[in-house]
């Protein structure tokens, strides 16, 4: 039977509806994760259509998944960061939602002080297990949404909950009744789906969640969750590891609203960023993302990188207010004492920071030959100099430039006497950069001039 679809402005045949494969065995597909090797990418040569939603959006799990993989932040320190996590977000909403845990009193005071706050941005929902009773939980604390864990794969159904797909997809769609029933949108995630047979459970249970929400009127929302980060974007991968295909299959195959499709990532593999992008590009509309990436094992993608991102593919920044992300990583150390790689991009103390000489001479001439945009009008972070063996007088200068705002001639003598002085340090196999303070000591003591002009 044909159809038109209105989004491509085709014919299309009527796809064939999936029914749950209810095998004795699980399907760990060893062929592609041989437990003692690496995991293999295999293609199929299968090339899906690029299909960006009409709305995209982050939604935000430093409060979860960011806890999970820390010692847990203090009540003062939640409400701190959901503040600023709002102001980044903006009056449109880029950060629609952030997710809470619900379980203990100080979850519970934490939660109950951000509503408070009367922030329309992130919307503030819960996260529960598979469990009828933490619905108390929901209502109790006045929230529209929760996420609630549904496993997919074999890995989990099979050998962590000991049921059978059947048993599994009945055990969750009873759940999901449970929260329609009161009247609280359910978040299904879709845990370990780049390792779970996609035809054999992943599409049919989603299909029998959207009869649910067609029957209730009311919305039923699915986390893809890539727990393991075993998530492809490359052209032609086969299934289950395809991002892309993942999208593909769930909008197409499935009927889910892209507005109701999420996806969850991990950087096991280096692919956090890459898969999130991925899985916006065919057809999601919320990438799930925790601040500086902080989560389980390597982390999630991070929240400040999916803003950036958000502003390239749509050109606009919509109302987010970037430079809250150098507040964040500044509230991280020095406030919660958390260490940020200086190399980390957007928020490390080296990722606009040059060592090399010909850089410092190209910064001199023009700042935007070796930066990658304005990083103070975006970030808040102005471009800055580190002084070693390779800074030459290029370096210096720059240096001096940009801490003293003055501007010093290559031929002043006193930058020789400071080069001669930072070249016998290495010279004596020195391996550590040299530090602000030694650079104001040697102005000081060769250009004694110009050091009481510095910022």
């Amino acid at each position: 039977m044909l159809k038109f679809n209105k989004k491509t402005n085709t014919l299309e045949q009527e796809e064939y509806h999936y029914e749950l494969q209810d095998v004795k065995e699980p399907n760990l597909y060893r062929d592609i994760f041989p437990y003692g090797e690496v995991p293999k990418i295999s293609f199929n040569w299968r090339i899906m259509p690029m299909s960006p939603a009409d709305e995209i959006w982050i939604t935000d799990t430093t409060f979860r998944d960011g806890q999970q993989s820390r010692p847990p932040y203090t009540i003062k320190q939640i409400v701190d960061i959901y503040k600023m996590l709002s102001r980044l977000s903006g009056c449109n909403g880029v950060i629609r939602q952030s997710e809470f845990f619900l379980y203990s009193e100080k979850d519970k005071e934490a939660l109950a002080k951000c509503q408070e706050l009367g922030c329309r941005y992130p919307e503030i929902t819960g996260w529960i297990r598979a469990n009828k009773n933490d619905f108390k939980l929901v209502k109790s604390s006045n929230l529209k949404e929760t996420g609630i864990l549904t496993s997919v794969s074999d890995y989990h159904i099979f050998l962590k909950l000991k049921k059978t797909r059947r048993q599994a997809m009945d055990m969750y769609l009873d759940i999901v009744r449970a929260a329609l029933e009161e009247k609280i949108i359910p978040r299904c995630h879709f845990e370990d789906i780049t390792r779970a047979d996609f035809y054999g459970f992943v599409v049919p249970f989603a299909q029998e969640l959207m009869k649910l929400s067609k029957e209730a009127g009311i919305p039923v929302k699915i986390r893809a969750c890539d727990t393991l980060g075993f998530g492809v974007t490359y052209p032609g991968v086969s299934m289950p590891r395809s991002v892309n295909g993942i999208m593909y299959g769930l909008t197409k195959f499935a009927g889910v609203p892209s507005e109701w499709l999420e996806w969850h990532g991990h950087n096991d593999f280096y692919r956090a960023l890459t898969n999130s992008i991925g899985a916006w590009l065919y057809g999601c509309s919320a990438a799930n993302a925790s601040i500086l990436g902080i989560g389980e094992r390597t982390g999630n993608t991070p929240t400040e990188a999916l803003v950036i991102e958000y502003i390239a593919l749509k050109g606009s920044a919509n109302g987010m207010d970037t430079t809250v992300i150098a507040e964040l990583a500044e509230y991280f150390e020095k406030e919660i004492g958390y260490q940020i790689p200086q190399t980390q991009p957007y928020v490390g103390k080296n990722f606009n920071v040059t060592k090399a000489g010909i850089h410092a001479d190209g910064l001199l001439k023009d700042e935007e030959i070796y930066n990658i945009f304005d990083t103070y009008k975006i970030l808040k972070r102005p471009v800055s100099i580190g002084i070693t063996d390779r800074s030459g007088i290029a370096g210096i200068i720059y240096w001096i430039n940009h801490n003293l705002n003055v501007k010093v001639d290559k031929s002043d003598p006193g930058l020789l006497k400071i080069k001669e002085w930072i070249d016998m340090q290495y010279e004596a196999e020195r391996t550590i950069g040299i530090s602000d303070e030694e650079m104001w000591m040697l102005i000081k003591k060769y250009m004694p001039d110009i050091c009481g002009k510095g910022k």
